[in-house]
């Protein structure tokens, strides 16, 4: 009975320890991700290419569950221009946005999911106002918040 107890003991750790560190790593990306989400919203590359190669690693660590945000945050650090890198920014909106969701978003409940029609794409935003990633400075408020 003891060796049981142990058993269930260790086996509760391991889950709670791989649970704790997919939630840090998605806060990391999320932090990464809204870097992106600026230097888009302001049409600036600068720091792009920084925060998109931080999410890649940050997703790798999550093995099978965070390999569409790798490879999704490898493409838009390959990007070599703002159009390249917005394009890119929309698969990987996608793939923190399904990620985000299997884990039922946690530790990030300030985070709402915001959608334009123009292109037909989702992105991440914290709180407040709508501030397109994909038009900038030229249609900052087209969108809508959906929910997560």
């Amino acid at each position: 009975m003891t060796k049981f107890v142990a058993a269930a003991i260790v086996a509760v750790l391991l889950f709670s320890g791989t649970s704790l560190q997919a939630s840090d790593a998605m806060k990391a990306i999320i932090a990464s991700y809204m870097d992106l989400h600026a230097h888009l919203f302001t049409d600036k590359m600068d720091g792009v290419k920084p925060a998109a190669a931080a999410i890649a690693v940050q997703a790798s660590s999550m093995g099978a569950g965070g390999a569409a945000m790798a490879a999704a945050a490898k493409r838009m650090e390959a990007a070599a221009d703002l159009k390249a890198a917005r394009d890119a920014f929309g698969a990987l909106s996608d793939a923190v946005i399904a990620a985000g969701k299997a884990e039922g978003w946690k530790d990030v409940p300030d985070i709402k999911v915001a959608y334009c029609p123009m292109v037909n794409k989702s992105w991440l935003q914290k709180d407040g106002s709508i501030r397109n990633p994909y038009y900038g400075p030229a249609m900052p408020t087209c969108g809508e918040f959906k929910k997560p």
